[in-house]
């Protein structure tokens, strides 16, 4: 596991994850716009794009974030994170097994893992991982899934479960309930539809979070 990532999360309490559909912008947009209200850790996240089009933007979106000292973490696409050399990647219950994720990446990269119950969320624990996500936290409509909301008071079950391990939260994250998301438990808050103000710009609200 990366040692140094709980040193890395230190002084966010925010994960954006990028959405093109959302946000009307490119990766590379979203990335440079994030990193600029204060982002320090992006997750490049894209289900429908081909897997051509999405190397070509998460090469570009790297190339941003590298430039302003981003880490950038992609989803599911361990092959993409390989080519790339990407600071790490972010896995569903349904990807590549973390330890075959960690076998091709090496100790230092990122690994975060998706977790939907206090159940999956024990058997996280032994998998070589940096950071365990638990959700869906709240209802949401940004991503499809059979899921039942765990809850505040899942969530703080499973803070603790996993003891110092660390957490993020994801699914219906906003700046309106995200204090009492980390007051349940969580480091980090995963931000998605709440990012963006139909404009293009960062949610002033979400700056906040990124610098605090």
């Amino acid at each position: 596991m990366n040692s140094n990532f709980a040193r890395l999360i230190t002084g966010t309490h925010a994960y954006p994850i990028t959405d093109r559909q959302l946000s009307g912008l490119s990766h590379v947009e979203q990335v440079a716009k994030l990193a600029d209200a204060g982002a320090t850790l992006i997750q490049l996240r894209d289900k429908l794009a081909q897997p051509r089009e999405f190397y070509e933007e998460a090469r570009a979106a790297l190339d941003v974030a590298r430039a302003r000292n981003v880490k950038l973490i992609i989803n599911d696409r361990v092959d993409i994170a390989l080519a790339l050399k990407a600071d790490g990647v972010h896995l569903g219950q349904d990807d590549l097994p973390p330890a075959a994720a960690r076998s091709i990446l090496g100790p230092h990269a990122i690994i975060g893992f998706s977790t939907h119950s206090l159940d999956h969320a024990g058997r996280a624990l032994d998998l070589p991982i940096d950071y365990i996500a638990i959700g869906p936290i709240f209802a949401t409509t940004t991503k499809l899934s059979s899921n039942a909301p765990v809850g505040l008071s899942g969530l703080a079950e499973v803070r603790s479960l996993v003891g110092e391990r660390p957490l993020v939260a994801i699914g219906g994250i906003t700046a309106e309930n995200i204090q009492a998301v980390l007051a349940a438990g969580a480091d980090l808050g995963a931000f998605i539809s709440d990012i963006w103000h139909p404009d293009g710009l960062v949610n002033p609200k979400i700056s906040q979070i990124l610098r605090s």
